[in-house]
């Protein structure tokens, strides 16, 4: 018996209005127009949307009958969905904004955003989420890479200004960091190599200060460097439910194989 088909995202269609490089490797678009009232926002700080992209050269315009074309597309012509998280939400001015790390050509997302320009349009759907931070936290711990720095900034920037805490941040270059807002009390601690150095994240907080109280944790980035964190904060035996774990990605795979072994035990981090 064949699987029923599953209902097609909704698609929402916003259209880029401005772009700036925050960092040498960082690229923000910021977007709104009609579609923005599609959006099902909420007030996560981990927000994030799904970005439906087609080949340019194919001369299609959104929103996409992602059937017909899974149906009638060669599969290098296939359109593909990748994910981001809103780096900040204006609800005033109807405007979202998305951060994209640019290494070259890699990717899809990227080389992308690199060219965009006020105009354009492109496909989301969501938005989706999971953390915000708890004001009742005794203190905070945020641990990621540059694939989580949206996340991570959204949330410092949500925090109580009396609020403490330690921030770690991995960038592959020192020209990858950017200007955080935050609390006197949050130190930001950065952390420079690539993504093959899996237990620089962990080795880091393993090594720093552990203030007394109940912490709220954010850790997302790397899949196996997110797995070293998880060995740790289960040494420090914090609770299950001050978690926010993730694996964004994982090195040396493709967007497409990182979620689908998102259904393997490879591509799970443990509980």
């Amino acid at each position: 018996m064949s699987k029923p088909n599953r209902p097609p995202r909704p698609q929402t269609v916003l259209t880029v209005q401005s772009s700036e490089w925050v960092s040498p490797t960082t690229v923000r678009v910021v977007a709104g127009g009609e579609g923005f009232s599609g959006l099902n926002l909420n007030e996560f700080t981990d927000a994030y949307v799904k970005l439906l992209f087609v080949k340019p050269e194919l001369g299609l315009t959104p929103p996409y009958d992602e059937a017909h074309l899974r149906e009638h597309l060669a599969p290098e012509d296939q359109p593909v969905r990748r994910t981001y998280t809103l780096r900040w939400v204006d609800r005033e001015r109807e405007q979202v904004a998305i951060d994209f790390v640019v290494h070259g050509d890699e990717g899809i997302a990227a080389p992308w955003a690199r060219e965009a320009q006020p105009g354009d349009q492109f496909v989301v759907s969501g938005a989706g989420g999971g953390y915000a931070p708890d004001p009742t936290a005794d203190w905070h711990l945020f641990i990621g890479d540059e694939s989580a720095l949206p996340a991570i900034a959204a949330a410092l920037e949500a925090l109580p200004d009396q609020a403490r805490g330690i921030a770690y941040l991995q960038v592959t270059e020192d020209s990858g960091r950017i200007e955080l807002e935050a609390p006197e009390g949050i130190h930001l601690e950065w952390l420079t190599g690539g993504a093959h150095l899996t237990s620089l994240l962990a080795d880091a907080a393993a090594a720093g200060p552990w203030p007394e109280g109940r912490v709220q944790v954010f850790a997302h980035g790397e899949r196996e460097s997110i797995k070293a964190v998880r060995a740790l904060l289960k040494e420090r035996a914090v609770p299950r439910e001050d978690l926010s774990l993730s694996g964004y990605w994982a090195y040396g795979r493709t967007e497409d194989r990182f979620q689908a072994e998102k259904r393997e035990p490879v591509g799970q981090i443990p509980d």
